[in-house]
């Protein structure tokens, strides 16, 4: 059986190592500069996990500064074979209420000042039908089912590029567009994952209604905090129930 080691990006509110044993921190060099934190290793029902802070340890990086490709290339330097990415969502359907977990199969690039590849010095396309890991979906919601969390299998989600939040006409495009949720960070990840061959999956938490709908309140930075930290448990929950089922198989992702 070969080894495995699931790499956890931290999103807003959820960049804490303390559901690991053997914690050490470990600092990683890479071509691309510096990752946004220092890599947190340790285990997780024996299993190895590296945690890294999307944003920072303190959330000092807002979402266009983050050094995506330093952070992916890091995360595969020391191994990782699966990369659990939370985030927050905010909601663009009335079925995904706040509080819900979405694990995304599509996404919608609205972002304009990325660095998008890994390949600028030697052009590959890299197929993107399928962006996210099918396998590491069907097991997320199979614990988020067996812990009686409220979740929606599937979902699309379209990353802006922040750090504002939409306006409301932004908000109805991007509704009739197709997308389920909308963020600030899941593109390029889910790509330079799969550039690296690494099966990726989001765990997304809904945190608010975005401001499309009319009797809700528009999205502010404290609602977002605030369902945050009363969910945050959740989702740690679902990262401890559900690492242990991760086998290492030849899925799709490593082509």
């Amino acid at each position: 059986m070969d080894k495995i080691r699931i790499g956890i990006i931290g999103g807003s509110g959820l960049d804490d190592p303390k559901l690991m044993k053997e914690i050490k921190e470990k600092s990683v060099k890479t071509p691309y500069g510096k990752p946004s934190s220092m890599l947190t290793t340790g285990k997780i029902n024996g299993i190895e996990a590296v945690v890294l802070a999307r944003h920072g340890k303190k959330h000092s990086i807002y979402p266009t500064g983050v050094n995506y490709r330093a952070n992916m290339y890091a995360l595969k330097k020391v191994g990782c074979t699966h990369i659990l990415a939370t985030t927050a969502v905010g909601s663009l359907r009335q079925k995904v209420r706040p509080g819900d977990l979405v694990f995304m199969d599509q996404f919608i690039d609205m972002t304009k000042h990325r660095t998008l590849t890994f390949h600028d010095k030697k052009v590959i396309h890299t197929p993107m039908a399928e962006p996210f890991c099918k396998n590491l979906s069907v097991l997320l919601a199979e614990s988020a089912k067996e812990l009686k969390l409220r979740h929606h299998k599937r979902g699309t989600v379209v990353t802006i590029e922040g750090p504002r939040f939409s306006t409301k006409a932004e908000s109805h495009m991007f509704r009739l567009f197709g997308a389920d949720v909308i963020n600030m960070s899941t593109v390029p990840e889910v790509i330079l994952a799969k550039e690296l061959g690494i099966c990726y999956q989001s765990i997304a938490m809904s945190t608010d209604y975005d401001c499309w709908k009319e009797e809700e309140e528009p999205v502010t930075w404290d609602m977002i905090m605030e369902t945050m930290k009363k969910n945050a448990d959740n989702v740690k929950k679902l990262l401890v129930k559900t690492i242990p089922k991760i086998k290492y198989n030849d899925c799709r992702c490593r082509g």
